[in-house]
């Protein structure tokens, strides 16, 4: 149980840099280790997830050396990945669960991926389904969930797949089989999702063409290990950026975050809110950063429709805390997806938002936020993150504009995306009594 910081009078100042981007991190373990020599992470974010992929390829014969931030690894090409001695423990990560089953789809060997009970809960299907279709054998669960065993298939056939769901992480796990496929595979996605997976194959060598949302990769490639440096992850970021928006006074900057243009909707959306945000500095490259400047600020409600949805569908949980804020009243909806995060977070916002003064509506596939409403603290002072990151810290930027103390269940859970977070919340917070 943590107890959270209130009654911020003075608000947020300063400058600071977020953690590296949890997507990206995922990634540069699995390039790296299908690709021939080392490759050098710097700003690397070892929470438990990302910990979890680097556990997950030491046991299938990669060699990692990590230390805080910096992560070196040894690559053995797509021929050279070994057979794991036990099952591999997810934990909660569903990226590495579903990178995974992609990569391990075409492998000469059987592979047990375990998880722990939120994990457990998470549809498999949208992935299994497709890598079967190419050659690949799953065991799973009746409800198609963890654990699963991959039987690979070292002769996986070439597909072509229309995404039925926009979601980066089968999109993902697709290109990962087709790398090990003859010949060209295509991949037809619903929506545009985050696309992390196509930029870096490009940087390690690989051969993938995008045309609108048509995606073909070019089977047996030859990659080749190279240095990267992590940007700060705007989904981290965003939780800042929120923070600095409500508390009165606030004006803060993040230093070198990530601004790929498949995820930085968030930054859009609070445009259209009236958010006074600003973009500093930016340097393009394989994946775009700059420095990001937000100031309190007064909001106005906005529609968010099925479109929308992807580019910011981790930041939805802030997108209606912030909306609670908003004047008028802000939809949100075709977010279904947000049922089978970690939590159902339609219904979790929507429950503990509620208790703490607002009025939201929940929707099948979304949700109704009035505002302004003032929050205040619950009756019995205490909040629960269910055990979802995302929600932990969301409440913990909404204990920032009330008096009193509150209480946070469940708050180890930060620790799977952001193991920081409390830490460099107080830096903002100090620097801002400091400065006042």
């Amino acid at each position: 149980m943590k107890i959270l910081r209130t009654n911020i009078r003075k608000g947020l100042h300063g400058e600071l840099r977020v953690p590296g981007d949890k997507s990206i991190s995922h990634r540069s373990i699995i390039f790296g280790a299908i690709s021939s020599g080392e490759t050098e992470v710097t700003h690397f974010l070892p929470s438990d997830d990302c910990l979890s992929t680097i556990r997950a390829f030491q046991a299938i014969g990669v060699p990692v050396e990590h230390t805080h931030d910096r992560v070196l690894i040894h690559g053995v090409t797509l021929s050279g990945l070994q057979a794991p001695r036990r099952p591999l423990n997810m934990g909660n990560s569903g990226t590495t669960t579903r990178l995974l089953l992609g990569l391990l789809s075409g492998q000469p060997f059987s592979a047990q991926l375990t998880g722990d009970q939120s994990l457990s809960r998470r549809p498999m299907r949208r992935v299994t389904d497709p890598l079967s279709e190419a050659g690949a054998r799953f065991d799973l669960t009746e409800g198609g969930t963890l654990p699963i065993t991959v039987h690979g298939n070292p002769n996986l056939r070439p597909i072509r797949y229309p995404l039925p769901v926009a979601s980066a992480q089968v999109k993902s796990a697709l290109i990962l089989a087709a790398l090990q496929a003859d010949g060209k595979s295509t991949i037809i996605e619903k929506q545009q999702t985050r696309d992390h997976t196509e930029r870096m194959l490009k940087a390690f060598g690989g051969d993938i063409e995008q045309s609108g949302l048509t995606i073909t990769v070019t089977g047996k490639p030859h990659l080749t290990g190279r240095k990267l440096a992590v940007p700060g992850d705007i989904s981290s970021a965003a939780f800042f950026i929120a923070a600095a928006l409500l508390v009165p006074g606030s004006l803060i900057t993040l230093k070198q975050v990530g601004i790929n243009p498949t995820r930085s909707g968030f930054l859009d959306v609070l445009k259209r809110m009236g958010a006074d945000i600003q973009v500093k500095h930016p340097v393009h490259q394989a994946e775009a950063f700059a420095d990001l400047t937000a100031r309190c600020s007064e909001l106005r409600a906005i529609r968010l429709s099925r479109p929308d949805i992807p580019a910011v569908i981790d930041e939805l949980p802030l997108i209606a805390l912030l909306a609670t804020q908003a004047q008028g009243v802000t939809e949100i909806t075709g977010a279904e997806e947000l049922r089978v995060k970690e939590t159902d977070r339609i219904t979790v916002v929507t429950e503990e938002l509620n208790q703490l003064g607002a009025r939201i509506t929940e929707l099948p596939d979304g949700m109704l936020i009035h505002g302004p409403t003032p929050l205040h603290l619950p009756e019995d002072q205490k909040v629960d993150s269910h055990g979802d990151h995302r929600i932990g810290m969301m409440l913990a930027v909404a204990a920032l504009t009330l008096k009193g103390e509150l209480k946070l269940l469940n708050d180890s859970a930060i620790s799977i995306s952001y193991p920081g977070f409390f830490s460099d919340l107080d830096q903002l917070i100090a620097k801002g009594s400091v400065r006042l």
